[in-house]
């Protein structure tokens, strides 16, 4: 495969992951986090950057991607908690939140306040999805379209905004708010899910990989290799812009208070650019939102009509864009707030098999070592996702708060490393040792 293609695959899964996550979390981090914005930063790029890049190594790796990860846990496992990443990260979560934010930064800024805002929201959602559905419908075309064409000028776009910035913002890190005054780094760790990049690279390593078969390369060596390079590739491109969008946010704080990303960037693009920057932000956060869905609508369609075989793919792509316009005209507040619970609980499980499947070669697919480090995780997971629902566990909680790194949010660590030594000891007993001739005599 030559190197440009791999350059172009490179950017195309930037554009897919650059979406509203990735927009709106960094400037917020900075503002809060102030002078120990650098801390914060890297634990939020360990999640938002790292881990999404081991989920598609991992992914490339075993021979039927994520669904082969999950078997070694169990197939029903495997199905049930794929299903409900690719619902998630498709038309019930990701993509009615990417096509929401797109409204909200690219169009409502410019209506009067006569206007019916929820009609306008209908037929921008109308046009929106119509658009990525015709994109979707060729799986074969998008790196031709996403990665020579818009991601060029998504990144064009990234770089203006950012360098007049830089160049015309002087504020100084203010102190950290209390979230970050100790734990900076595990608190960016957390803020990181938010991106949802690595439930994403689940669902994005097929779209990927078949890009790169699609150029004739079929031995799983050189699929790693080139996924390797063309995740390479997007990661650093993401990391610069995580960097640049929370140095902006940092040197807004002086300016106001402000109560999440959206906010700061607006400000800070009217405060640079005035009127134009307002419309130079819209047009970013609609590209970036509409690569995002695009990407996601694909995956989605590969991976169902993978699963059923009686529903093809043009049938899924349209299930799911009807969907998602449905589900986004309900407001982007609803969607945020299903979508947190989610995540807490989605991650740790996520990590757990990607870490077990890179040490894999150790215990040989052992069901007992996945089974058992999923089950002591999804305990603890479960038991976060309620929290953030709101729920009080009782006696329940007093368990979960007195493990280690609870404090910071990943008291499943240990549970999962507790369940992984379990598996280790139950796999190890299973098996039968050999007798020597000696002890035959």
């Amino acid at each position: 495969m030559r190197k440009l293609d791999t350059l172009f695959i490179g950017l195309m899964l930037f554009s897919m992951f650059f979406g509203a996550g990735n927009l709106i979390f960094p400037p917020f981090l900075g503002a809060e986090s102030g002078t120990s914005y650098w801390v914060a930063m890297a634990g939020f790029i360990v999640t938002g950057v790292g881990l999404p890049f081991a989920v598609l190594l991992a992914v490339s790796l075993v021979n039927g991607g994520a669904q082969a990860i999950g078997n070694r846990v169990h197939p029903l496992f495997s199905t049930v908690f794929m299903v409900i990443v690719y619902l998630s990260i498709g038309p019930f979560l990701a993509i009615p939140r990417n096509a929401n934010v797109a409204f909200e930064m690219g169009v409502k800024p410019f209506l009067n306040e006569s206007w019916n805002v929820s009609l306008v929201l209908l037929l921008f959602t109308a046009v929106f999805f119509a658009l990525s559905y015709l994109v979707s419908l060729n799986p074969s075309k998008m790196e031709k379209y996403m990665g020579r064409w818009i991601t060029p000028t998504l990144l064009l776009s990234m770089v203006v905004l950012c360098a007049v910035g830089f160049v015309k913002l002087d504020g100084q890190l203010p102190s950290p708010s209390e979230a970050y005054q100790s734990g900076a780094f595990f608190k960016g760790f957390l803020e990181g899910y938010n991106t949802m990049d690595a439930l994403a690279s689940l669902a994005f390593g097929i779209v990927i990989l078949s890009a790169i078969q699609q150029r004739g390369v079929t031995e799983r060596k050189k699929l790693t290799n080139y996924t390797f390079k063309a995740a390479l590739i997007a990661g650093v491109l993401l990391s610069a812009v995580y960097v640049s969008l929370g140095l902006i946010g940092g040197k807004m704080a002086a300016n106001g208070t402000f109560s999440n990303g959206t906010e700061i960037l607006s400000a800070a693009s009217t405060q640079l650019l005035g009127k134009g920057g307002v419309t130079l932000l819209g047009f970013i956060f609609t590209l970036a939102c509409f690569t995002t869905v695009v990407g996601l609508t694909s995956a989605c369609g590969q991976y169902f009509s993978k699963l059923m075989p009686k529903a093809s793919y043009k049938m899924i792509v349209l299930a799911v864009t009807l969907i998602g316009f449905t589900l986004s005209n309900m407001g982007l507040a609803q969607i945020l707030k299903v979508s947190v619970p989610f995540l807490v609980t989605a991650y740790p499980l996520t990590i757990v098999l990607v870490v077990l499947t890179f040490f894999n070669r150790y215990f040989k697919d052992s069901k007992k070592v996945y089974g058992s480090a999923i089950l002591f995780t999804a305990v603890f997971a479960v038991m976060d996702g309620l929290n953030t629902f709101g729920l009080d566990l009782g006696p329940l909680q007093n368990l979960k708060e007195i493990l280690p790194l609870s404090a910071v949010g990943l008291q499943w660590i240990v549970p999962a490393l507790v369940g992984t030594g379990i598996g280790l000891l139950l796999s190890n007993s299973g098996k039968k040792t050999p007798v020597t001739e000696e002890a035959e005599a």
